[in-house]
């Protein structure tokens, strides 16, 4: 059993990789500064970095600040991290970015509600940081953006040293965001089995970190391609500000002990570039409408999982087989409608490209 927890644990850090930390390379990407593979690379190499040097206060939350650290128990623990996975693992087959940090937390919670052992007060404050840090990202990419469109700040960007430069800074800050999805989302993996005292803190956070730079390297080509290609068009002066400023919000909640969805914060702010650029049709692109679906419904999804398979395998109430088997049919359905919508939009795309031409 204990084997089978670690390695669950191990294949949510792969899955981890692949979504939270590949996305932050999205910028380093998507301006053209770095291929795909380099991109990944580098991403691996910040986020083991971050989650070895700066990953134990949100280890720490996650194994006892949300729930007793006596809850988690090995079978507990196990059903808690597979409902994470499973929910991080069906994003990553849609290629859309999702917040590790939400689904773990929701699979928590889950096992709260059936032991009635939730800390409501550290929840609260890690409910309002997801709603607020996304806000916050995106009203200061809205910001950064606007200052840059002033006829001085063109002309300084446009001399040949800024420019020379741009490209390194770029790099420089997806790999600082990087290593904050290092500090920030490893924990998501490992909390659990350090909250049952499966491994220490440290083993945790190297094995994990170890394992979330595999998954960023191996999986976290399609995330990379969402957000550096599918959402907007940015400049290497916009990137270089999203990826410092998210970096920054996640490092100092990080030192507090706080899981915020880097993820979120990443692509809120690409989102608002975007908006400055485009308006409100921005906000339109089927792309952001899936991304802003999945990030609602994920922590439900884990949560209602975790809650009953807690309540099924360890409880031996049968009853939540029921909602389970909804929640099925849910995800089934989601990813049923979100491939329909991304085949259908370039088949529409071919037709009114035909009928302009006959025109």
């Amino acid at each position: 059993m204990v084997i089978l927890a670690i390695l669950i644990a191990l294949f949510f850090a792969l899955n981890i990789g692949a979504s939270g930390a590949a996305a932050s390379m999205g910028i380093a990407y998507g301006t053209g500064v770095v291929k795909k593979g380099m991109a990944l690379f580098l991403c691996a190499i910040a986020v083991f970095l971050g989650a070895y040097l700066g990953g134990g206060e949100v280890v720490k939350t996650l194994g006892s600040g949300i729930v007793p650290g006596n809850t988690f128990t090995v079978s507990v623990t196990i059903l808690v991290l597979l409902s994470a996975a499973l929910s991080l693992f069906l994003a990553n087959i849609l290629g859309i970015p999702l917040s590790t940090s939400e689904v773990v937390v929701g699979a928590i919670v889950g096992v709260g509600i059936v032991y009635q052992s939730l800390f409501m007060d550290k929840l609260v404050w890690i409910l309002l940081f997801w709603v607020l840090t996304p806000i916050v990202a995106f009203i200061m990419a809205v910001i950064a953006s606007m200052f840059l469109k002033f006829k001085g700040m063109k002309s300084w960007l446009k001399k040949p040293s800024i420019s020379r430069t741009l490209p390194t800074i770029v790099i420089v800050m997806g790999m600082f965001e990087a290593f904050s999805a290092g500090m920030n989302n490893v924990a998501n993996a490992v909390g659990p089995l350090v909250g049952a005292e499966i491994l220490s803190t440290q083993s945790g956070i190297l094995w994990g970190g170890l394992f979330v730079a595999i998954g960023a390297l191996v999986l976290g080509k399609r995330v990379l391609e969402t957000n550096g290609k599918k959402i907007t068009n940015i400049r290497l002066e916009d990137g270089c500000i999203i990826s410092g400023t998210g970096a920054s919000i996640v490092i100092t909640a990080s030192l507090f002990g706080i899981p915020v969805p880097l993820t979120q914060i990443t692509t809120s702010s690409i989102i608002g570039i975007g908006f400055v650029k485009d308006g409100v049709a921005v906000l339109k692109k089927k792309i952001v409408v899936q991304l802003l679906i999945v990030w609602v419904v994920s922590p439900i999804i884990s949560m209602v999982l975790s809650y009953s398979l807690v309540q099924w395998i360890i409880e031996k109430n049968f009853y939540p087989m029921l909602i389970l088997s909804f929640v099925f049919f849910v995800i089934i359905g989601t990813v049923f409608s979100i491939r329909r919508k991304n085949v259908q939009i370039p088949a529409q795309t071919r037709k009114e490209t035909s009928l302009t031409e006959k025109s």
